[in-house]
């Protein structure tokens, strides 16, 4: 009897999920300020995909503001299920870029929920111009509160990633929502000299006008216009008093290694 080989199972082009991974993962949802959001058309049961500005609560999971008269805001309603693209493609070819498609949840955050303030907070500091019409009666916040999700690093690099491996819940996220504003406010307006060493030695960006707008046990987020970047901390904080001491740290590397370079 002849014996016929089982054809080999073609590799699988997923990669094992790795810190790298989870990183750049977590990146970009921090530093996103729009994305592509999938919901399901009540009436078709179709898939509609509409752009939405967006930003991250202190956990990372995304937040849209939207209103009533919106497409997407009953589909959101009658389903919550959704699904959010994120990652803008830069200089060449677009799909060479990293990008990360989100599989969650809708949860609308009402404005007698206790943690209204600090969605509303989070989301403005991101998106200023919301502020026009956030007040409005037909707008509302909405978490979008991942499951899993498929990152696409660049070719060749496709992984899949749990929620536990998006958002980060630490005993020390109490603490931070208390005192977040007032630590923006305070490097805002007294160390915006440290915010641009952070963003030229830690994410490699031009000495600007840089502002923080967000901070959380795992690091902090700055902005010029349009240009976001984030900053991880070489681990995470344990508690409200450690953020001084880290943030004042990092200055002092920074600026060391900045003078270093220009010697």
């Amino acid at each position: 009897m002849v014996r016929r080989d089982m054809p080999e199972k073609p590799p699988s082009v997923i990669r094992e999920t790795d810190a790298q991974a989870i990183r750049l993962a977590r990146s970009l949802m921090r530093t996103a300020r729009f994305g592509s959001l999938g919901v399901i058309e009540p009436e078709t049961g179709r898939p509609q995909v509409s752009r939405v500005a967006v930003a991250a609560d202190l956990d990372g999971t995304p937040l849209i503001l939207v209103s009533a008269l919106a497409a997407h805001t009953p589909a959101l309603m009658a389903d919550p299920r959704v699904s959010l693209l994120l990652g803008e493609p830069g200089k060449g070819d677009p799909l060479a870029h990293p990008r990360i498609t989100l599989a969650c949840t809708a949860k609308a955050i009402g404005r007698d929920m206790p943690s209204y303030e600090r969605v509303s907070r989070r989301y403005l500091n991101r998106q200023p111009k919301a502020r026009l019409y956030a007040g409005f009666a037909d707008f509302a916040y909405f978490r979008l509160e991942p499951e899993g999700a498929s990152l696409n690093g660049g070719f060749g690099k496709a992984y899949f990633l749990t929620a536990a491996h998006l958002v980060t819940v630490r005993t020390v996220d109490a603490g931070l929502e208390a005192l977040e504003e007032g630590i923006l406010a305070h490097m805002n307006s007294d160390h915006r000299n440290a915010l641009s060493l952070y963003a030229r030695h830690f994410a490699g960006a031009q000495e600007a006008s840089w502002t923080m707008t967000g901070i959380d046990a795992e690091g902090f987020d700055l902005a010029c216009g349009d240009d976001v970047r984030r900053i991880f901390f070489d681990r995470p904080i344990e508690d409200e008093t450690d953020v001084r001491d880290t943030l004042v740290s990092m200055a002092a590397t920074a600026r060391r290694a900045l003078q270093g370079s220009s010697d």
